[in-house]
């Protein structure tokens, strides 16, 4: 079995990694590369990285800020946020991410997927998807969640995967900062249905709930934030623990042995 991944995600603004809870009330939490080598250091699998930036100024730094983190960490890192036309992702790519992440952009205009599948390569492109349940129906979002829109969850990942997306990033927007879990039917129901990975965000509080959704869940990776830039819980501590519940994960000896 492949190993799971662990993956803290850093949203972006002006350089500073914010955080909030259900998308709203952001506050800084930290430098968004000095972040990035730490997590790095501690064992994460990946990073992602997202431009929550509103003005051209803050994208053209989020650029610069790509190729300051491409040159001091040494794991995979993904980065999203304003991507709307291929030469957006060409940009990003160009200074240094191993993945580009689309969202709203691609739900207004699905063929972005195929643009930049085509001329990159699916391993290089993420769907990410902000959804909230609505009278019993997974609904997606655009514009940081804000923006609700008719479009189902599923049918819409299926077309992602279809247009040559290389994994799906969903966040449940029920879950997103809360730390009751993660919605762990959601994650499997996506897990049947698709061929590419699913990333989990959206709900971590404790070690176990990160257990529940890359077992039971059937996500190949986990996202978090709050717990892990708020010290609640340690990248090395959690994959120690996720082996000893039988999880497959990539872990250092040293820290299987502490």
């Amino acid at each position: 079995m492949l190993a799971k991944r662990i993956i803290p995600c850093l949203d972006v603004k002006d350089g500073q990694v914010v955080k909030g809870i259900n998308f709203n009330g952001l506050r800084e939490v930290g430098d968004a590369v000095e972040m990035g080598m730490r997590y790095s250091c501690d064992g994460a699998d990946e990073l992602v990285y997202l431009d929550i930036s509103a003005t051209q100024t803050g994208r053209r730094t989020f650029v610069d800020l790509v190729e300051r983190i491409s040159s001091v960490i040494n794991i995979p890192f993904t980065v999203g946020g304003g991507i709307s036309e291929l030469d957006d992702a060409s940009r990003l790519l160009d200074a240094g991410a191993d993945k580009i992440s689309v969202n709203s952009a691609a739900l207004r205009n699905p063929s972005l997927i195929d643009r930049i599948a085509s001329k990159y390569g699916s391993q290089f492109v993420v769907c990410a998807i902000d959804a909230k349940q609505v009278d019993g129906r997974w609904l997606c979002s655009t514009h940081g969640g804000s923006v609700m829109t008719e479009v189902e969850l599923f049918s819409w990942a299926r077309e992602a995967q279809d247009r040559g997306a290389g994994e799906i990033l969903f966040t449940s927007m029920d879950h997103d900062g809360v730390k009751n879990g993660y919605a762990c039917e959601t994650y499997a129901r996506l897990a049947e249905i698709l061929s590419i990975p699913v990333i989990a965000s959206g709900g971590a509080g404790k070690i176990e709930d990160f257990r529940d959704v890359l077992s039971s869940g059937r996500a190949d990776a986990a996202l978090a934030a709050s717990v892990f830039h708020y010290g609640e819980i340690a990248v090395p501590v959690l994959k120690k623990a996720l082996s000893a519940y039988g999880v497959p994960v990539r872990c250092n000896l040293e820290v299987l042995l502490d």
